[in-house]
């Protein structure tokens, strides 16, 4: 679900037409720092929507076996809930102000690129409600057992 808006911000760096403005690429320093701000996002965001796999996959039970001094063990579970929480949090902080500011903003875009960025941007938006019914069935999964 965080995919299509990764994959859109690397669109825009690689200056894929998007039905952006001038003033949108200034905004996002393109060029300039955007080139390297931008897919280091992606990849950050990437990076963290795939240890989510970890809610619903045994290797998020028990530290996998590459790595030392804790390979075989069980991941304590505040050690994942914790950070799933806080995740989930500041997802859903970040797809109502995603909502909330494509609603009121007045970007420089075209009608079917703003239609464009919202089809890959509203799972995103979905992700952190989602993440944080999934960290409580973890929860609740890994307490009683």
């Amino acid at each position: 679900m965080s995919l299509p808006s990764a994959l859109w911000r690397l669109a825009v760096v690689l200056d894929v037409p998007l039905g952006l403005g001038e003033a949108e690429y200034d905004a996002m320093q393109i060029p300039g720092w955007g080139y390297l701000v931008i897919p280091l996002l992606s990849a950050f965001q990437e990076a963290l929507a795939w240890l989510t796999m970890g809610l619903v996959r045994p290797w998020g039970e028990v530290w996998p076996r590459w790595i030392p001094g804790l390979r075989g063990r069980r991941v304590p579970v505040l050690a994942a809930v914790v950070p799933a929480a806080l995740g989930s949090l500041a997802c859903t902080a970040y797809g109502v102000l995603f909502v909330w500011t494509t609603l009121h903003a007045d970007m420089e875009i075209t009608a079917w690129g703003e239609w464009l960025m919202n089809i890959c941007y509203i799972p995103l938006a979905a992700w952190g409600p989602l993440l944080g019914i999934v960290t409580i069935h973890y929860y609740r999964r890994r307490a009683q057992g």
